[in-house]
């Protein structure tokens, strides 16, 4: 069984900086795609990062030039570095894990960020 498990939420000023780690356990192969997203109070989850196995990125708009999404494939490890943070981008933050291209998407519980002065 897949298991995801988010870490490094917290609360941070605006124009801080946070990193998120996301550990994908229970996959024996290489995982295909692993990525964030997130859900502010109420609004619905929406995606926000990508790396896939072969190092190709995706970033929502909003994110991009202030979010970086790597990933250690050998600790199947996924991170989220979040630069220059604003206000609105305060939300409950999830990490996915796609096991293959056609897969479904295998969610962590979340991590809450706050960004608030």
């Amino acid at each position: 069984q897949v298991q995801v498990v988010e870490s490094g939420g917290g609360l941070v000023q605006p124009g801080g900086s946070l990193r998120l780690s996301c550990a994908v356990s229970g996959s024996d192969f290489n995982i295909y795609a692993m990525g964030w997203g997130r859900q502010a109070p109420g609004k619905q989850r929406e995606f926000i990062a990508q790396v896939t196995s072969g190092g190709v990125k995706n970033y929502v708009d909003s994110v991009k030039g202030r979010f970086t999404c790597s990933r250690d494939n050998a600790a199947n490890t996924v991170y989220l570095q979040m630069n220059s943070l604003k206000p609105e981008d305060t939300a409950v933050y999830y990490c996915y894990a796609r096991l293959v291209f056609h897969g479904v998407d295998n969610w962590g519980q979340g991590t809450q960020v706050t960004v608030s002065s």
